[in-house]
Formats: structure tokens, C-alpha cells, sequence
């Protein structure tokens, strides 16, 4: 056997290890894929990209939405800027806006002589997510508000929902919405 005749057999059998481990490593980036979708479950291609997105670290929340929201907010339009933030951060990863959910939902559920139970439950899960996310350490400097971080909101919101004898205080009614 010639050297160029043993150089090509070698190339031969060098190939077929290579397309072996090139097809074995296609298969088991496959099935991490289909694990992921299982996993996390898009219901279109737009969560696929925002949960790839948070999978590798690049999440990022669309400012223009959250502005959007934010001016919605200060127009005392709560509902629709709690839709506006949710379009902001589909993934709820960012707790300055799950912070701002979270006072939208208890701005609105607010009352002088009672509390949206349904509403300030829905505040305290978003402010729960907000203090995981930062760790407790987030806090807004926004002079529009008067409490301005999520511990502070929880525990507000904590108080709306806790039932006891002074709900029965007829001064209750001059209290102040934070």
C-alpha cells in the first residue's frame, strides 16, 4: 500500500470517528433543547426567546414599555400599567418593575373604608418577587412615591390585608394612601 492510499484510509476512518461525534453531541444538545421546552413551556415563539434570553444571562426588560407604564402609573391608570410592565418583563425577572406592579396593585386596591383583598394579594406576591429578585437591597428613589422599597411595600400591604378591631376605628377614614 502506497502512502497516499494509507493517508486517504486514515482521512476515512479520522471522518467517521469525527461524524460519530459530531452526531452524538447533535443528540444531546437536542434532548437538552426539548428538556428546556418541557421545562419551560412557550406558549410562542416570543417566550421562547425571552426564556432563552434569561436561560444565558442577556435578559434585559423594554424601557420603552416600562416609561410607558410608569406615565400610565403617575396618570393613576393602574390596570393598564400593570399591562404595560408585564409587556415590559414577560420573564418577571427585574424587580424595579415587579416593584411597580406590586404598587399599582395596592395604589388601586386601596380604600378609605376598605381594602381590595383580591387586589393587595396580588400586590404582595409581586412585591415577594421583587425582594427575591434584588435580595431586599432594591430601593426607588421616585418622589412620587412614599414607600420606596419592596419590604416597605410588603409590609403595607401586609397590614391592608390583616384583619383586626381597629378596621372598626371610624378614623380610619382620614388615614393617608402611601
Amino acid at each position: 500500500m502506497d502512502d497516499g492510499a494509507r493517508f486517504k484510509t486514515e482521512i476515512i476512518a479520522m471522518r467517521r470517528e469525527w461524524i460519530q461525534i459530531v452526531g452524538i453531541a447533535w443528540t444531546v444538545v437536542y434532548a437538552a433543547f426539548i428538556v428546556w421546552l418541557y421545562a419551560a413551556q412557550p406558549r410562542n415563539l416570543s417566550d421562547v426567546a425571552t426564556s432563552a434570553s434569561v436561560a444565558i444571562g442577556a435578559y434585559q426588560i423594554d424601557q420603552t414599555r416600562f416609561e410607558a407604564g410608569l406615565d400610565l402609573f403617575r396618570r393613576e391608570q393602574y390596570a393598564a400599567a400593570r399591562e404595560m410592565w408585564k409587556l415590559a418583563d414577560p420573564a418577571e425577572r427585574d424587580a424595579r418593575t415587579q416593584f411597580y406592579i406590586a404598587y399599582a396593585f395596592y395604589r388601586e386596591g386601596w380604600g378609605r373604608l376598605y381594602n381590595d383583598d383580591r387586589l393587595f394579594r396580588q400586590g404582595l406576591a409581586a412585591a415577594e418577587r421583587a425582594i427575591e429578585l434584588s435580595g431586599g437591597a432594591l430601593r426607588v428613589d421616585d418622589p412620587d412615591l412614599k414607600l420606596h422599597t419592596p419590604v416597605e411595600l410588603k409590609a403595607e400591604i401586609e397590614q391592608g390585608l390583616r384583619r383586626d378591631w381597629s378596621d372598626l376605628n371610624p378614623l380610619k377614614v382620614l388615614r393617608e394612601r402611601k
